[in-house]
């Protein structure tokens, strides 16, 4: 069985693809994901959210595209 590994999905993207390549690590729909997100950034102020977002954009590699 092949390991996952978390990379920004730019295909599917709406900012920098981090939710749609968390959608592909974790096989959960890519519009549930991206709906808990909006209710993480409301309910808890949006500091957290924006903050891990951000760096999780800038640390992240773009997936890997089939050749």
């Amino acid at each position: 069985m092949a390991q996952k590994k978390l990379y920004k999905d730019e295909e599917n993207a709406k900012l920098s693809g981090v939710i749609a390549g968390l959608s592909n690590l974790t096989d959960i729909d890519l519009g549930t994901l991206r709906l808990l997100f909006v209710g993480l950034l409301i309910f808890t102020g949006f500091f957290p959210g924006v903050f891990f977002y951000i760096i999780a954009a800038i640390v992240l590699d773009p997936k890997p595209s089939a050749k």
